[in-house]
């Protein structure tokens, strides 16, 4: 990379990829959009002078670095191969940032195939929701070469408060799956609680400044209670089915590592219930209505 800014290449212009792109943008950086709902990457180019891509190769011909903000890793496998991916048709010496909540394994076979044209891959999963990502806050850990993180760094510093090696390729994105495990079970516990209070007359709407500073206290418990007090789940600020991805993965890899994660399976199965209600798109506040509203119904 030159002295000057990198030009970057961004796909994925989602809930998170949508702030995240206007930040690297209102950083100086040179900026070409790909989406495959072309209208959201036309809305962030419109206030930011971004270049939209008519495809993912041409992105990929145009740019130093490409950074991937995508659904799963399935949507992240189909960006990088073929004659049409990323891999194929990045500049030899190029870099790629990966954002995406992926599965590790499938990461470090990624990661390979791209060091095999000559490009470098850092894992970046990132923590802190849409709030964080228009602030700049998120928390984002690591996995790849040390140089390489350290390059990285410079390139995601706009849009984090914290940014953490934490080892080689595929080392973020199991610490992704960890952060997940432990905020699905904290979800889970939280509704229990929710539903005892309620059941038990108390107003749970007066839980978080009754335990504020406790050690119960947590930014989920925050965020959460609330909304499962008002049975507030519409315009998620993130997805039931997001979460559940991540808890699988985390479950998968603690099969391949003969670790047990039977809270996180359990925490899995919970969710996995309502999204057999139709309730994906839903806040996972939703996991209320396991003990609450569907009991009631009954």
């Amino acid at each position: 990379m030159s002295a000057l800014l990198p030009r970057l290449g961004f796909i994925g212009i989602g809930l998170m990829g949508d702030p995240l792109s206007r930040r690297l943008a209102k950083a100086g950086h040179p900026l070409v959009l790909y989406n495959r709902t072309r209208a959201k990457a036309d809305a962030v180019a419109a206030e930011t002078g971004a270049w939209v891509a008519d495809s993912v190769a041409q992105l990929a011909a145009q740019v130093d670095v490409v950074i991937t903000c995508v659904a799963n890793t399935e949507v992240l496998r189909e960006l990088m191969l073929g004659a049409e991916g990323v891999i194929a048709n990045a500049r030899p010496g190029g870099a790629i940032i990966d954002l995406t909540s992926a599965d590790p394994a499938a990461t470090r076979e990624l990661a390979q195939l791209a060091a095999e044209s000559g490009l470098s891959w850092v894992d970046a999963p990132v923590s802190g929701g849409v709030a964080g990502a228009e602030a700049g806050s998120l928390a984002i850990m690591c996995g790849g070469d040390r140089a390489h993180v350290d390059a990285a760094r410079t390139i995601l510093q706009p849009l984090a408060s914290r940014i953490t090696h934490m080892g080689p390729v595929g080392a973020g994105q199991v610490t992704k799956l960890c952060n997940q495990l432990l905020v699905a079970c904290n979800t889970a516990a939280i509704a229990e609680m929710v539903a005892l209070a309620e059941s038990s007359g108390v107003d749970a709407g007066l839980l978080p400044e009754a335990l504020a500073g406790g050690f119960a206290d947590s930014t989920p418990f925050r965020m959460l209670v609330p909304r499962m007090a008002e049975r507030d789940f519409k315009a998620p600020s993130w997805h039931l089915r997001t979460l559940l991805k991540d808890v699988d993965m985390a479950t998968a890899q603690g099969y391949r590592q003969a670790s047990a994660t039977p809270m996180a399976a359990l925490a899995a199965q919970l969710m996995r219930s309502r999204l057999a209600r139709g309730e994906g798109e839903s806040d996972p506040a939703t996991l209320i209505r396991l003990y609450r509203d569907d009991a009631q119904r009954s």
